[in-house]
Order: structure tokens, then C-alpha cells, then sequence
């Protein structure tokens, strides 16, 4: 096998997203052939390579697995967390592949979260660059006004740089209404954050789809596997919606 940046190989080899596998090759926790490897540029090959992290000889995935986990509230979305709450890793009992989280969902959000050992998709769908449509159910302290709405729609100052469009429909009217948020970006705490913005606090949010993959009827803790149609479903939207140019807007 021809050799590889090492943030890759981790990547692929189900250790860890390849953002995260850079930082422990930086924090010096990778070795290969038994020298500790802190350069990002290094490359290894994994057929013919002893690549180590914390320790713990790698191995190329036997196959590749694609779970959908409905996250309940107060989990976190890491492989392990050094305040001793339950993450989302604790759920996956009886998952004999080395998987992890794709993105994240924030501490008090639940809803669709992804996992897999499949390196090349999971970095596709994080990537800024992918557009991928992300749908989430939330639960506002008040309605927005039409005006305040459509501000929305078309994207918020956050951190210094404006929010791409996104979607936003009510469908709950009463004096806590439901949304319905479509993103095609995900910065950190952002739906909470575009609400602050206006005034109005998230009291519930669930991500229900990520592309075409639905949360469906799992409840708080369950999971699944995807189906091979719905794993070429997603890399057929990751394809198409890399290829189209950055929304200019959402309904």
C-alpha cells in the first residue's frame, strides 16, 4: 500500500475524526515503528507499519459500519470525557467495530448523530465545503417576529463572520413555539446562538435528518445500523452537494 498522512490512517482505521487525529499526533500520543511521530506532515503505511496511539497497535477496519444513535440529553458527543459523564460511546453496547462520533451534538441537545469507521465520509460530511443539509426540531421561550424571521433566513453575525441562509418554518404556533431549522453549516452552538440573537432562548432542540438519513422512531439511547441504500443515498448528496456552490437560500 502506497504511504499515507498519518491524521488519515487514524482516520480511517476508526480511531478518531481526522481534525481530532491531528491533535494527537501534535500532543505526541502516535508513534510508528516505535518513534514518537509529532509532525503533521508525516506519513506511514498502515500494511506494513507498527503506528501506535496511546499505546495501542492500529489495525485496518475489518469493514466498514454506519450507525444512527438518537443522543439523549445531558451526553457528550466524545469518545471519552475527563469530567466522568456518560458520552455517546457508552450507548454503542454490543458495536464489535471500532466507530466513533461524526461531528457532534451539544450537551443538552439530542436528536440524529452519525457514527462509523469509514474515515473518507466521515470527514466529508464535517467539511465546511460539504453543504450537507442538516434539519433540527426546536423549541423557542417566544415566537420570532416575520421580520425577524426572515433576518434569520438570511443569516446572523456569529463570531465576526455571517451564518450561510438557512431554513426556518414554524410549525407550532403557541407561546413557546416549535421550528423547524434547516443548516447547511454547524458551528458551535449555533441554532442557540442565531435565537440569542433575536432575543429568544432554545428550550429543546433535536437534530431529526442529516442529508437523507432520518432519526425515524429511535428513541433517546437507541441505535441503528444504515442500510447500504441509505449509505449510497449519503455519499451520493455528500457528491451532489459539494459540487453546488454555497446556498443563497432556504425555504
Amino acid at each position: 500500500m502506497p504511504e499515507e498522512r498519518l491524521q488519515k490512517i487514524l482516520s480511517q482505521a476508526g480511531v478518531t475524526s481526522r481534525r481530532q487525529a491531528e491533535k494527537y499526533i501534535v500532543e505526541g500520543r502516535v508513534s510508528v515503528n516505535g518513534a514518537i511521530v509529532t509532525e503533521l506532515g508525516s506519513k506511514a503505511d498502515l500494511a506494513s507499519d507498527h503506528i501506535k496511539v496511546d499505546g495501542r497497535l492500529l489495525h485496518a477496519p475489518r469493514h466498514q459500519i454506519y450507525i444512527a444513535l438518537h443522543k439523549p440529553n445531558n451526553t457528550v458527543t466524545t469518545v471519552s470525557d475527563p469530567q466522568h459523564r456518560d458520552t455517546v460511546m457508552d450507548l454503542l453496547r454490543g458495536v464489535k467495530e471500532r466507530v466513533y462520533p461524526v461531528g457532534r451534538l451539544d450537551y443538552h441537545s439530542e436528536g440524529l448523530l452519525l457514527f462509523t469507521n469509514d474515515g473518507d465520509l466521515a470527514n466529508a460530511i464535517t467539511s465546511a465545503a460539504s453543504h450537507l443539509a442538516k434539519t433540527y426540531l426546536v423549541k423557542s421561550n417566544g415566537a420570532l417576529s416575520p421580520d425577524q424571521e426572515q433576518k434569520f433566513r438570511e443569516g446572523v453575525p456569529l463570531s465576526g463572520r455571517r451564518t450561510l441562509p438557512a431554513g426556518l418554518k414554524l410549525i407550532h404556533n403557541a407561546v413557546n413555539p416549535w421550528y423547524e431549522v434547516r443548516l447547511y453549516e454547524g458551528r458551535n452552538n449555533q441554532i442557540r446562538t442565531m435565537f440569542k440573537h433575536f432575543g429568544r432562548l432554545v428550550e429543546k432542540l433535536r437534530r431529526v435528518r442529516i442529508g437523507p438519513v432520518e432519526l425515524g422512531p429511535l428513541k433517546p439511547g437507541q441505535f441503528r445500523y444504515l442500510t447500504m441504500e441509505e449509505v449510497a443515498k449519503l455519499k451520493r448528496a455528500l457528491h451532489s452537494a459539494a459540487k453546488e456552490p454555497r446556498p443563497k437560500e432556504a425555504v
